[in-house]
């Protein structure tokens, strides 16, 4: 964006009440100066390798992080915005909702957040440049560019960091984060002085153990990461964990107290969010083309997880549910042209076993070129024998 220049305070109230006509839940207001110290945690834990197989997320990203400067230059503020998106569990008795489904996590049972919030943060800075007299530069990030989110609404007193590295606010942690870099000269907020004291619920409740210590995720562990940014194999240690997610996980937030007592079921209803999007069929998912899929999940984020991902963790959560009544759309998977779906289907056959089940994998076997499958299946197969 062209550079312009606004040397003039504003109230950060006026920004507030602009803001809140676009039903922001929170708005804070963050100064500048650089992110030293959540630059050098995020450059650790890459170097570590807890950021797994993200090829986007490197030092050069964190580098450019880092600097509020360096992504616009003339930056003198940051309003923070974070909006809820809890939608409570509730009995279902809708018939469109599958018997045998899996989970989605919350924040995915609606319209993508990406596209939702970017829109509304545009209209705000419109109307910001309509209400005030001088032009100003900005600049918007939505959980998409190197902008340190997390770190900008504990500056800007949105929210404080939890054990599981959500930001805890007014309404837990069930919120999603937007930025506005820009050239108006805000006062800022004081940062939140709160924090989980001695609470540690979240840590034993992840069924991974990705919560390595307190405010540290080995995310090449956790349930998110691995249905949804990991590409290959879900490693065997952590299939079983994953339960019936068939994508993303709340279960970290869930055990959270803060989140029992915040919680606010008023999301905005931009997102569309409904508990019946909450659910997918796998044997559905199953039967998809790449056609289907990409029309199926339109404006979702459930269609970062990919075709092929979201069709791994359907045989997964079909495994775990271990209903014989879902061994022919397993034992359809097992012929896919997908090394990834063949072997992933393989695993769930060995769980649930039966007669049907191995005899389809003896069949596979019999005809299985992929070293990697075929390891899946004779495992399987052992399984089945027992």
């Amino acid at each position: 964006m062209e550079r312009k220049s606004y040397c003039m305070q504003i109230d950060r109230n006026v920004i507030k009440k602009a803001a809140r006509e676009f039903n922001f839940d929170i708005i804070g207001v963050a100064s500048p100066e650089t992110f030293n110290i959540g630059a050098a945690i995020a450059r650790e834990r890459l170097d570590i390798g807890y950021m797994g197989d993200l090829k986007w997320y490197t030092a050069e990203r964190i580098q450019r992080g880092e600097d509020p400067e360096v992504l616009l230059p003339g930056v003198r503020s940051i309003i923070s915005i974070a909006m809820n998106y809890f939608v409570p569990d509730k009995e279902i008795n809708d018939q469109s909702v599958p018997k045998i489904r899996g989970k989605v996590a919350r924040y995915a049972r609606g319209k993508d957040y990406h596209n939702v919030m970017k829109k509304m943060l545009k209209e705000f800075i419109k109307s910001l440049e309509q209400e005030l007299t001088e032009e100003f530069s900005w600049k918007i990030y939505v959980d998409d560019g190197p902008m340190l989110d997390r770190e900008v609404s504990q500056r800007a007193g949105v929210g404080f960091f939890g054990k599981n590295t959500n930001i805890l606010t007014e309404y837990g942690s069930w919120v999603l984060l937007g930025q506005v870099l820009t050239s108006l000269d805000i006062a800022p907020d004081k940062p939140m002085e709160k924090s989980c004291g001695t609470c540690t619920k979240c840590l034993p409740a992840c069924p991974t153990n990705a919560i390595v210590s307190p405010y540290v995720i080995d995310s090449r562990k956790c349930i998110s990461y691995l249905t949804i940014e990991n590409r290959g194999p879900i490693p065997k240690e952590y299939r079983d964990a994953i339960q019936d997610w068939i994508f993303g996980c709340d279960i970290c937030q869930e055990a959270c107290p803060v989140n029992g007592v915040r919680s606010h079921d008023n999301p905005n209803n931009k997102f569309e969010f409904s508990l019946l999007k909450g659910y997918l069929d796998p044997q559905e998912i199953l039967k998809m083309d790449e056609e289907a899929f990409k029309n199926a999940f339109a404006g979702s984020a459930i269609r970062r997880a990919t075709w092929r991902g979201l069709q791994r963790n359907a045989c997964v959560v079909l495994g775990n549910i271990g209903d014989e009544s879902v061994v022919p759309s397993l034992i359809e998977a097992l012929n896919s042209d997908s090394d990834l779906i063949r072997g992933h289907a393989a695993w769930a056959l060995g769980k649930i076993s039966g007669n049907s089940a191995r005899i389809a994998l003896e069949n596979r076997i019999s005809i299985e070129t992929d070293k990697w499958v075929a390891s899946e299946i004779n495992e399987a197969l052992a399984k089945t024998s027992m």
